[in-house]
């Protein structure tokens, strides 16, 4: 263990093995740090947060502090909850919720970018990306394996589905399903074709959510009269998912691109 003597640990505080603790950073009660961790300088973890094994948080981040909402009440034991193999870039803050008994969560192998902002009761799924400067308010959901480019602000409620991408500068007030891509304009443009190549998808299960994604998007259909047409034919595992993600939304979902009348197959 290498912990440097400015820093402030609560005796309350439970630190794994081999982990490096900076100058000046503040580990407050109630509070678990996994094997193998590393905590740079000024940095604070605040109490009810747990930090899985072998994660990295830069300079300046502030993990698990008390929500910015007037309702929450000097004493309430929410929670913040970090998978391992995640990084926390500078300035990054993360939030706890402001009741009793509920969590902001942060899955495994999720990379944060600086300046990023976790407001309270998020959850951010595994293998997750998120670039600089985007700011994620309340009861926001990122499934696994989404990529957020920089400068995204997300309104409170809304969903990105799993291996979603979304372009840099946009302001997001509705879900965003699976497997699509979200253009710099702000619209549905088609499927995340890299992210679901990297993520291993074969040919025929992308040719399915290509072939999903343009019967909902681009062949003039309300949402109800699209689903009945995807389902027409057999449905994978990824088309379900991506049928149950747009079937149960409250938010409503982000328009396609008006001017696309097909999807470029790549």
């Amino acid at each position: 263990m290498n912990i440097h003597p400015t820093a402030i640990i609560s005796p309350a505080a439970k630190i794994g093995n081999n982990v490096s603790i900076g100058p000046y950073s503040v580990i407050e009660a109630d509070t678990e740090i996994g094997d193998d961790c590393i905590i740079d300088a000024h940095i604070k973890v605040a109490r009810y947060t747990s930090i899985g094994a072998r994660c990295r948080i830069y300079f300046g981040a502030l993990v698990g502090e008390e929500p910015q909402d007037h309702r929450f009440v000097k004493g309430m034991k929410s929670s913040t909850e970090i998978g391992s193999d995640t990084v926390i870039r500078e300035y990054v803050t993360i939030h706890r919720p402001p009741f009793d008994g509920m969590k902001t969560i942060i899955g495994n192998h999720v990379l944060l970018m600086a300046f990023v902002h976790i407001a309270h009761d998020v959850v951010i799924e595994d293998h997750v990306t998120m670039a600089n400067h985007t700011a994620l308010t309340g009861h926001v959901h990122i499934g696994a394996g989404a990529v957020l480019s920089g400068y995204i602000k997300i309104h409170q409620f809304c969903r990105i589905g799993k291996l979603a991408f979304v372009a840099a500068d946009n302001i997001i007030v509705q879900d965003i399903p699976p497997f699509t891509m979200l253009h710099d304009n702000g619209f549905i443009y088609g499927p995340n074709t890299i992210g679901l190549r990297r993520a291993g998808l074969d040919d025929e299960q992308r040719a399915a959510i290509r072939k999903a994604i343009k019967t909902y998007f681009f062949k003039g259909l309300n949402g109800k009269n699209a689903i009945a047409e995807i389902k027409k034919e057999p449905v994978t595992a990824e088309v379900q998912q991506f049928i149950d993600f747009v079937s149960s939304t409250e938010r409503g979902i982000v328009s396609p691109e008006p001017k696309l009348v097909f999807i470029p197959k790549k």
